[in-house]
């Protein structure tokens, strides 16, 4: 009941997989083609595990023997086989009961065989010593891709850092607080300068409020500290080449 069980679903899981290819081809993703796929594996895997346990005689030791032959229809093969097999005659029992190779195969199997009878001794442990190194070769290729893969997966598993906090740190506070930014003070200008002592010079005094009005009507600068980063600031106002 088991086994039946599994083969009604695996060939539900199978059918309903070909149904979809066939109508769906259109519109059916790689996601929904894979789930399918995977639930015809596990379907094959649960049925494998099924027929592995031991239930009765191994199927091997049986023979199986065609006890009646006929050219005719027969109704009841047709609905076991699922309309696969309509007749039981002699041509299909070779194919479907079939206890050698097909005649080709056999052919080219004593063709081969035939060939290898054939050869020297020397000329066949030639072959072989030479079938021998080739296979050592490959493996130590494989080996050693095997070895380097496994040598980046575990270089990979340590990330290396990239970046230093405290440097992050000190940026942050420079660009947000102004922390040990240095003022270029003018040349001339200092404590004893003009104002008197203790005074901070005009060009680097913070606003209060409103810019002064200098005597002559212009509007004074506001203080600010000046930047060791130079910037090119162009004009908006400038002149396009095409512009007429």
């Amino acid at each position: 009941d088991a086994v039946l069980s599994r083969l009604n679903d695996l060939k539900l899981s199978i059918g309903a997989m070909i149904q979809k290819m066939e109508n769906e081809f259109e519109t059916i993703n790689w996601p929904t083609f894979l789930d399918n796929f995977a639930l015809i594996s596990s379907h094959l895997t649960g049925l494998s595990k099924i027929i592995a346990t031991e239930m009765g005689a191994p199927l091997r030791n049986l023979t199986v023997l065609p006890l009646l032959l006929s050219p005719e229809r027969d109704e009841a093969l047709w609905q076991l086989t699922e309309g696969r097999i309509p007749v039981f005659s002699h041509d299909m029992v070779p194919d479907y009961l079939r206890t050698k190779p097909e005649p080709t195969a056999e052919q080219k199997m004593m063709a081969h065989e035939q060939k290898a009878n054939n050869l020297s001794p020397e000329t066949a442990a030639k072959q072989v010593a030479q079938y021998q190194k080739i296979v050592s070769h490959v493996f130590d290729m494989v080996s050693k891709a095997r070895e380097e893969w496994e040598s980046d997966s575990s270089a990979r598993s340590g990330v290396q850092q990239t970046s230093s906090m405290a440097d992050t740190h000190a940026l942050v506070a420079a660009v947000g607080m102004g922390k040990n930014l240095k003022v270029n003070i003018p040349p001339g200008v200092g404590p004893n300068g003009p104002g008197g002592p203790g005074m901070v010079p005009h060009a680097i005094r913070p606003p209060a409020g409103m810019a002064a009005v200098s005597p002559s009507g212009a509007v004074g600068q506001m203080g600010k500290a000046p930047s060791a980063i130079k910037t090119n600031i162009k004009s908006a106002n400038q002149i396009h080449p095409y512009g007429r």
